[in-house]
């Protein structure tokens, strides 16, 4: 399963510098220190030692998925710039979330809330996890705990992006409660909006 969430190049950035530029308006704020809780995981602020995790959701992505969020034929983000990124914007990465398997201790990805561009109470639910950690329920389980809490933290509605070709994450919003509510022809595919009320 791959990112629920492909951002759009804002001007003059790439890589992992575009999603920290992205973070919720007021709700980056408020998942400062956050930590949820669910059964079997564990999802909080990233730590540096964690940069090689997401280096390896950057090598991981599919070929299709636009190039701005892969890692580009420098080879950049590189581990230090991802290192720096986690560095200055801790304890949060722009919203997402480390989702930490409990019983092992080890990060396999992300989940959390991003700026959709429709104002601070409508933030897009965003997530991503490595290849060994698909297929276990974890996207979902993690997106209940962060759709938990961005309801109590007064959100009114989530957004939700997701290419049309991404079976799995698009299964995964359907189980969190997630509707259609458009769709883009893109050279890169078809993208489709989704949504949910709190």
């Amino acid at each position: 399963m791959g990112a629920a969430r492909v951002l759009l190049p804002l001007s003059g950035t790439r890589g992992l510098a575009h999603w920290k530029c992205r973070a919720v308006t007021g709700g980056a704020a408020r998942s400062r220190g956050v930590v949820l809780k669910t059964d079997r995981l564990l999802l909080r602020p990233w730590r540096v030692a964690e940069a090689a995790v997401q280096r390896e959701m950057w090598s991981e992505r599919d070929p299709r998925v636009p190039p701005h969020r892969r890692i580009d034929a420098d080879g950049r983000p590189s581990l230090a710039e991802l290192e720096g990124g986690i560095r200055a914007h801790e304890p949060s990465s722009a919203g997402l979330l480390a989702v930490e398997r409990k019983a092992v201790g080890d990060a396999v990805g992300y989940c959390g809330l991003v700026d959709s561009g429709r104002g601070a109470h409508e933030p897009e639910l965003a997530f991503e996890l490595l290849r060994r950690s698909r297929g276990q329920g974890y996207a979902t389980e993690a997106s209940w705990a962060v759709l938990d809490w961005a309801r109590s933290s007064g959100y009114e509605r989530l957004w939700a992006s997701v290419w049309d070709w991404n079976t799995a994450s698009r299964r995964v919003l359907e189980k969190v409660g997630f509707t259609e509510a458009d769709r883009e022809d893109t050279i890169h595919g078809t993208n489709l909006t989704t949504t949910r009320l709190l």
